[in-house]
């Protein structure tokens, strides 16, 4: 499925090699994770696609990808790093009708994004347990907080849940009850959580990223249930119409799921609570492959994993989910020990199982 992708893209382009230097790229061409300086741009190797095999370019780190990372038949190629970079290594290789997904001198340059979209059957298989796992880690802190706790407490604590299943944390904002009605992501302080919490995280594993947000009341406010099943109505809206746009009888758009959220949030009384955070789009190897903004022609695909993200002011709502081609909805953060509420989608028939507030 793969190949036969980037065979088309050779053949429209009219390349004869494709070079993927970022480390969303060659995570999804190899499998290997490259990434191993999170204020890099590039990571430690390059993959090269010819349209016969993929060979990887790596410098001082070539046998440990060899070793940990790649497949048994990988081809792997090394270059000395004190006589060049990636990018001038790459460039030295290419053949005179190359291009890459990075800028490079000599090179055409190529957007892989599409490319990767929609998710194949690798892909699939890895989300159903990285979505389990994201979960896992977040909600086994989750049972364990006290209003007393500091959000930097929290924060560590998800880092090491996290870490402990081979998990690398993309974001990680802790709210407590001051902070999460003032801010939509709010990062983690030293204040104490006090009468509740919203902790929302995004992970990474083999190139892919899940997330979910949990919430846990110590004493909780007297809005802080109604408030978040609208938010939950909010992003079942935006199930509903990613589903039927992706198996109706044709393809709908980014910007309909985006007009359908706004309407939503009409429904339930805060037409202008989307002008206060991104309201999420498709995930995948990069955290937001694309954005639903107002009027949007990105096409829905599936199978693809998204993960909208709602707010009204005190909560916050996001989960990542996978949508079938035909139109299913599957939460891969879903644990299955989590309290669960029913929520209609503003405009369909359709429910959803949504967290809900854990009472602590």
């Amino acid at each position: 499925m793969i190949t036969t992708r980037l065979d088309g893209l050779l053949d429209r382009e009219g390349h004869d090699e494709l070079w993927f230097c970022t480390p969303a790229n060659v995570a999804w061409l190899t499998g290997a994770e490259t990434r191993i300086d999170a204020s890099a741009t590039l990571g430690i190797a390059a993959a090269k696609y010819d349209g016969e095999g993929v060979t990887v370019l790596a410098g001082p780190d070539a046998d440990r990808l060899r070793t940990e990372e790649l497949a048994d038949d990988a081809s792997v190629e090394t270059f000395a790093w004190y006589e060049s970079s990636l990018e001038e290594a790459v460039a030295a290789r290419a053949s005179e009708h190359a291009a890459a997904d990075v800028a490079i001198d000599g090179l055409a340059r190529i957007d892989a994004a599409a490319v990767r979209q929609p998710l194949v059957d690798r892909d699939v298989e890895t989300y159903d347990q990285l979505g389990q796992d994201v979960a896992s880690a977040v909600e086994a802190v989750c049972r364990e907080l006290q209003s007393g706790d500091s959000e930097h407490e929290v924060g560590s604590a998800v880092r090491i849940a996290l870490a402990a299943r081979d998990i690398e944390p993309v974001s990680i904002f802790v709210g407590g009850a001051e902070r999460a009605q003032r801010f939509v992501r709010p990062t983690p302080t030293a204040l104490a959580l006090g009468d509740y919490v919203v902790v929302s995280v995004t992970g990474r594993r083999d190139g892919l990223h899940a997330g979910c947000t949990r919430t846990v009341a110590f004493d909780a406010p007297d809005w802080l249930e109604a408030r978040h099943e609208a938010a939950a109505r909010v992003e079942a809206t935006a199930h509903a119409v990613t589903a039927t746009g992706v198996s109706g009888a044709g393809a709908a758009t980014a910007g309909e799921v985006f007009d359908a959220i706004q309407s939503a949030y009409d429904a339930v009384g805060s037409p202008d609570r989307w002008q206060a955070d991104p309201q999420g789009g498709a995930t995948g190897y990069a955290r937001r492959e694309w954005l639903a903004t107002p009027g949007s022609e990105t096409l829905l695909q599936g199978p693809m994993a998204y993960a909208w993200t709602p707010s009204l002011p005190g909560v916050r709502r996001a989960d990542t989910v996978l949508v079938t081609a035909d139109g299913m909805v599957d939460r891969l953060t879903d644990t299955g020990g989590w309290p669960i509420q029913r929520v209609s989608a503003v405009g369909h028939d359709e429910t959803y199982s949504i967290p809900a507030v854990l009472s602590a």
